[in-house]
């Protein structure tokens, strides 16, 4: 997960004032995908696996993506 504007290439989703932005041919293979706030960190699922090289998180938090 990173801060960015939206492209013409990408899809834009607004839940509870957030605005989430994937890019349309991504989210076309792994959907669906779910972003649930873990209270210091995110936990993102999608039908792909992410776990690869993926990951984010702070000193506070981490993300997973084990479904």
């Amino acid at each position: 997960m990173a801060l960015d504007e939206p492209r013409d290439t990408d899809n834009v989703f607004n839940v509870n004032g957030f605005q989430f932005i994937i890019d349309k041919d991504f989210y076309e293979k792994a959907k669906p995908v779910s972003v649930d706030f873990m209270g210091y960190g995110f936990r993102i699922n999608s039908s792909i696996n992410l776990s690869a090289g993926a990951g984010c998180g702070g000193c506070h938090g981490s993300c997973s993506t084990e479904k």
